[in-house]
């Protein structure tokens, strides 16, 4: 009788919630920096644009920003908030990437289909799993690439970009209605009425680099360190079955 690989055997959902949820973390402590340079530059705009000051700090582009927080504010301000962060991926992301294959059976079986920031988490969070899983199925299924490594690191940068393009206005509004002064907006729909016509389309995608950057590095170390810890995680449980 032939023995199954590991990529033949369909990895058991706590091996895909495990798996998600170390991806996620490793991934969120190596883009850190990016998020918080990416705040930074869409709050910096905003202050910049609409009360500039003397005193204000100019951030210009990413690596400007993480090097004049490093030096104003210390190397470890770059990590402000890493810890619940990191909670966030163990609870968050662990449950929304491990269950998402699981979810998708279901519905696949079954038929033959508020707040800001409640609304990007669920731009995100679609957007980013179904352009993965599209781009990865579409790759393997035309031949261009194998399900390994190269095949996972395309389908990341695409689902990134793909993401970042369609969260980015709401993600603007988000930061600028949050870190507003007292009275500045009276809604999310005021703030986003009043960036419209101050600062024209445009101001809805300002940081989209820096937002592109993280999202697009965070996306593929997470689905690399996930598919590969998937694969190694079933080659051990294999390894066991045989040795019982």
């Amino acid at each position: 009788m032939v023995g199954h690989t590991a990529s033949d055997v369909p990895p058991t959902m706590a091996v895909k919630i495990f798996s998600a949820g170390v991806a996620a973390c490793v991934a969120d402590m190596i883009t850190f920096p990016l998020d918080t340079a990416k705040v930074r530059l869409q709050v910096g705009s905003a202050i910049q644009g609409e009360c500039l000051t003397s005193s204000a700090i100019r951030y210009k582009g990413v690596l400007g920003t993480i090097i004049t927080l490093a030096k104003t504010e210390g190397p470890v301000k770059l990590y402000s908030g890493l810890p619940a962060g990191l909670q966030r991926q163990i609870s968050f992301a662990s449950l929304r990437i491990g269950l998402y294959d699981t979810v998708q059976d279901f519905f696949t079986t079954g038929k033959e289909g508020t707040t800001p920031n409640l609304t990007r988490n669920v731009i995100i969070n679609c957007t980013e799993l179904v352009t993965y899983d599209l781009m990865k199925e579409a790759l393997v299924k035309s031949r261009l690439l194998a399900d390994d490594v190269p095949c996972h690191f395309v389908s990341a940068v695409i689902a990134g970009f793909c993401t970042t393009v369609l969260s980015s206005p709401v993600d603007v509004v988000k930061t600028r209605f949050v870190n507003s002064s007292p009275g500045q907006y009276t809604s999310v729909p005021n703030c986003a009425m009043m960036m419209l016509t101050r600062e024209g389309p445009s101001a809805f995608f300002k940081g989209f680099l820096p937002s592109f950057l993280r999202l697009g590095s965070w996306n593929v170390i997470m689905f690399v360190c996930f598919e590969q810890l998937k694969r190694e995680l079933m080659k051990s449980r294999q390894t066991m079955d045989c040795a019982t």
